[in-house]
């Protein structure tokens, strides 16, 4: 009995706000809370309604109330429900097909909950616009919680919708719900709608929709449902049939079952045991009634609207009044049903529920490791780990246990750890591994594990324990491999080569392809680093070359092989290599995986430093701006090379997201590194050297990054007019060049060596000096195929040449970089090059000849040398400029020393003087 929409006309407004923003481009998230019973399910059918008016497809999914049994429950109920034409589409990406009834759950290859996330994005993006709806989330599993955060993160510029209720009665303070509503309402695309109780002038409106009804029975309906809609229409039900009103919507409820029949009761009974939903011929069975007698019973049932015809059986038409039925049964009663149910059943996460609540604790445990193994098939590591565990908290109470397990207890718990660790919480995973028996295959994943928490100390001492226990050649490959990978960056890096050697040479005599591949890459970053470029080729060729099985492993050889050409400068091979992964990851849906999300970045890169400026933006446009975790905030970063290097509008805006995450080191060095570009373009060197300053802060003395922001912030030295801190950032630069980040010294790429040859120039630019030869091998080192640096190094080559008096030379250079910066639509550096030509008088077209031929150039005075020019011409003092330009009196008083040294003048007045002469003051 659902009564038409009453009181609820707000709340609608912001549900039809959000699906109209996802019409539009924008995607939105909205969570509706409220108590059980008070209109959620009823709002959000009206929502669907609209939607599917509008031409939305519409997936709609509910969780149960079994815990973390059933991993994906909602996704695979949205998607059985779902028309024809988005079933076969679901059928077409990877792993989602097995969510679907009839197919089987086949072996993967790894990363299976990764590869599910993006298999689920590429359907939403193929059938957009969606709107898709999760019930009752406070029963949620955790891999549909993680599956809700990732959507709420990663949907930002699709046609999405996605809508989740939830009972805000059923959320104690440690429920695991209450983190993640908690971190989702902070995010922009996140709406909240909470439901409260209905007034009693909407009561009795809403009371009126559902039939007849005097007033003093609307009086008393309204006074007892406390403004919760469900509560009415029960209330309104037994008022109808005659019935007193019990005070407690329990006893309400169960005044209604009782008017059934026996048979009819006990058939309730044994659907309230099922669940929320039950099929017919599973009814039929556990209620032992003939055929006839049953339909007649369930007829029964249906006409009290107690139960609803749902698909092929039959579901309470509210949980309220399963939960009811299931309390109010004896506890024999309920065991013997559970035990019925489990006789019956084959999904092993129903059965292990139901043996566990039938006292069966074989059956129990059995069921609890098959459901784990399910549901490592279908991707959901933590569903696995929690069935792994359950089991194993029941092995010291059955006989037999290794035989039903088909395993024992250490194989268990070590397959539980594994899952542990792929759902995220390498800490537990780390916990239970060092409970185990310390064979070399459990320490060598409690290195890998511990490595990946930075506990180095802890990963080597593990890595060892893994070598020196090894009983067989490929459990010796697989620790070998990863000890190698454990001293990569530490003070032991020398004892690389030799382990990884070994490593590959026990692997391949083993067969071993996984950590063949895992040795091979660990020996190419320590050969790289050496400068053996030929040899880290070499090998990650090898290891890219065939498929180990492992699609983590596959991923990284792709992306380390083409990371490799991308550091040499070889921007082709890079691309060719960086296109083949990225293909790899789309096609096993793994795009938003580790190694995935790095290919789409290093693409990235690649099309931004060959000047493919269109590719690249476009690119950029799926870096989401509204970030709220670290990895987000990496991924946002990048997408500020195009938009700094273009003047975007976007620049600000993501900057402001991004700040909060600035405590993180690479989110830092990515975001604060192109701030300061930012602020330069802005005219704000002071904040540019601030931002250099505390991205540099972090940053172990040696590190290959340090390079760029050392050239940045002398930049903005220059742009001051002060030489202050130029001599520790050429020698940190230096370091990095000379020593390295272990401090032997290595091999530094075609970019990096570019960078250092900029900063280099910018040190004599700082101290006034505009070298020319310098400026040349800017523009040189740059030219491996890096075309926006190219034109940027052109234009300081040019203001070089024009202070050496060489203006024809300078003129080409000029004209060559304002033919780059315009197509690439630079507009930044589009503005700076004109400012420049305007300067020197070289004409609009900065490539012929020029009114202003044979008239001296202008020194080579920066463009903020030129504002503080105009305002002394003006007449004003050091202090007054200082306050019209915002800028320290001291740093103004360091401009004007420059002013007079490159204008060869004497005087403040005689600098003007020479200034109009030139035309630098038109």
């Amino acid at each position: 009995m659902d009564g038409l929409l009453v009181g609820r006309s707000a709340e609608l407004a912001g549900l039809m706000r959000v699906l109209d923003s996802a019409a539009q481009g924008t995607a939105g998230v909205a969570l509706v809370g409220g108590d059980a019973g008070i209109g959620k399910t009823r709002l959000t059918s009206e929502l669907a309604a609209e939607a599917r008016e509008r031409g939305f497809h519409v997936l709609i999914g509910q969780c149960a109330e079994l815990g973390d049994a059933l991993p994906y429950l909602p996704l695979a109920d949205a998607l059985r429900g779902a028309e024809p034409a988005v079933r076969e589409a679901a059928a077409a990406h990877p792993m989602l097909g097995q969510l679907l009834p009839g197919t089987d759950n086949a072996s993967s290859a790894g990363l299976t909950q990764q590869r599910l996330f993006g298999s689920l994005l590429g359907l939403l993006a193929d059938l957009q616009p969606v709107l898709f709806v999760i019930e009752d989330l406070h029963w949620a599993d955790r891999s549909t919680r993680d599956l809700l955060v990732f959507l709420s993160r990663m949907v930002q510029s699709e046609r999405v919708c996605v809508v989740g209720t939830y009972r805000t009665d059923d959320l104690h303070r440690r429920h695991p719900l209450r983190s993640v509503l908690a971190e989702l309402k902070r995010l922009p695309t996140v709406m909240s709608v909470e439901l409260g109780p209905l007034g009693s002038g909407e009561m009795s409106d809403y009371v009126a929709t559902l039939g007849e009804v005097d007033a003093h029975g609307l009086g008393l309906i309204v006074a007892r449902a406390d403004g919760n809609p469900f509560y009415a229409e029960e209330l309104f039900a037994a008022m109808a049939e005659g019935d007193s009103l019990p005070d407690e919507l329990a006893s309400l409820l169960m005044s209604r079952v009782e008017l059934l029949s026996e048979a009819g009761q006990r058939v309730l009974r044994a659907a309230a045991v099922a669940g929320r939903r039950v099929e017919d011929e599973l009814l039929r069975e556990v209620s032992g009634l003939p055929a006839a007698e049953f339909e007649e019973v369930v007829r029964e049932i249906v006409s009290r609207g107690l139960l609803r015809v749902d698909g092929y059986g039959y579901a309470f038409r509210h949980a309220l009044l399963q939960e009811a039925v299931y309390t109010d049964l004896l506890p024999g009663e309920r065991t013997r049903l559970h035990a019925a149910f489990a006789r019956l059943l084959t999904s092993p996460a129903e059965l292990a529920h139901h043996y566990l609540a039938g006292h069966d604790l074989a059956g129990a445990l059995s069921a609890s490791v098959e459901a784990g193994r399910l549901a490592e098939r279908v991707g959901a590591p933590a569903e696995a780990h929690s069935h792994y565990d359950q089991a194993l908290s029941l092995w010291e109470r059955v006989r037999e246990a290794e035989r039903l397990a088909g395993e024992s207890r250490v194989e268990l718990a070590f397959r539980s750890a594994l899952m542990a660790a792929d759902s995220g919480d390498n800490h537990r995973a780390a916990t239970q591994l060092r409970a185990l028996p310390p064979t070399s295959r459990v320490s060598e994943r409690l290195a890998y594990y511990l490595y990946e928490l930075d506990d180095r100390e802890g990963a080597i001492e593990a890595a060892e324990r893994a070598v020196e226990s090894a009983e067989d050649q490929v459990a010796l490959a697989r620790a070998l491999a990863t000890y190698a990978r454990t001293l990569l960056w530490t003070s032991r890096h020398q004892e690389v080569e030799e382990l990884s050697t070994r490593a590959l040479e026990t692997a391949r005599a083993a067969g071993a392809r996984d950590a063949e591949a895992g040795a091979m890459l660990t020996l190419a970053t320590f050969v790289e680093v050496r400068g053996d470029l030929a040899r880290a080729h070499e090998l990650v060729d090898t290891a890219s070359a065939e498929g180990t099985g492992n699609l983590a492993m596959d991923l990284r050889a792709r992306f380390h092989h083409a990371r490799i050409h991308y550091e040499q400068g070889l921007l082709a091979d890079a691309a060719d290599v960086a296109d083949g992964g990225v293909r790899l990851a789309f096609e096993t849906g793994l795009k938003w995986s580790t190694y995935g999300t790095d290919l789409r970045f290093l693409r990235f890169l690649i099309h931004y430093l060959a000047g493919e400026w269109d590719q690249a933006e476009a690119v950029a446009a799926g870096f989401g701006a509204r970030v709220g975790t670290v990895p987000e905030a990496i991924l946002s970063s990048f997408a500020l090379f195009i938009e700094v290097a273009r003047g975007l509008p976007a620049v600000e805006g993501r900057l402001s997201w991004l700040r909060p995450f600035w405590p993180d080191e690479l989110v830092s060095y990515m975001s604060r590194g192109l701030a300061a570009e930012h602020a330069l373009w802005q005219g704000d060197p002071e904040g540019a050297l601030e931002h250099v300053r505390a991205a540099m802060a972090p940053l172990v003395p040696g590190e290959t990054g340090v390079v760029r922001l050392a050239a940045v912030g002398l930049w903005a030295l220059a742009e001051l007019g002060t030489t202050e801190g130029a001599d520790e950032l050429r020698a940190s630069a230096r370091l990095a060049v000379e020593a390295g980040p272990t401090g032997d010294g290595g091999h530094m790429g075609a970019e990096g060596l570019a960078w250092a040859a900029r900063v280099e120039a910018e040190w004599h630019r700082v101290h006034g000096r505009l070298d020319v030869e310098l400026w040349r091998g800017v523009v040189s080192a740059f030219d491996f195929g890096f075309v926006y640096e190219v034109a940027r190094a052109r234009w300081r080559l040019a203001e070089a040449l024009l202070a050496a008096g060489d203006r024809d030379a300078a003129q080409v250079e000029f004209g060559l970089a304002r033919e780059t910066a315009g197509k690439l639509r630079a507009a930044p550096l589009e503005n700076a090059l004109l400012d420049f030509g305007r300067r020197a008088r070289f004409g609009s077209g900065g490539s012929g000849g020029s009114s202003g031929a044979g008239v001296p150039g202008d020194g080579g005075l920066t463009a903020r040398e030129v504002e503080v020019l105009r305002l002394v011409a003006e007449g004003l003092t050091n202090r007054e400029v200082a306050e019209r330009l915002f800028i320290a009196q001291k740093t103004v008083s360091v401009h004007v020393s420059n002013i007079l040294g490159k204008l060869d003048a004497s005087t403040r007045t005689q600098a003007a003087a020479t200034a109009r002469q030139r035309g630098l003051l038109d």
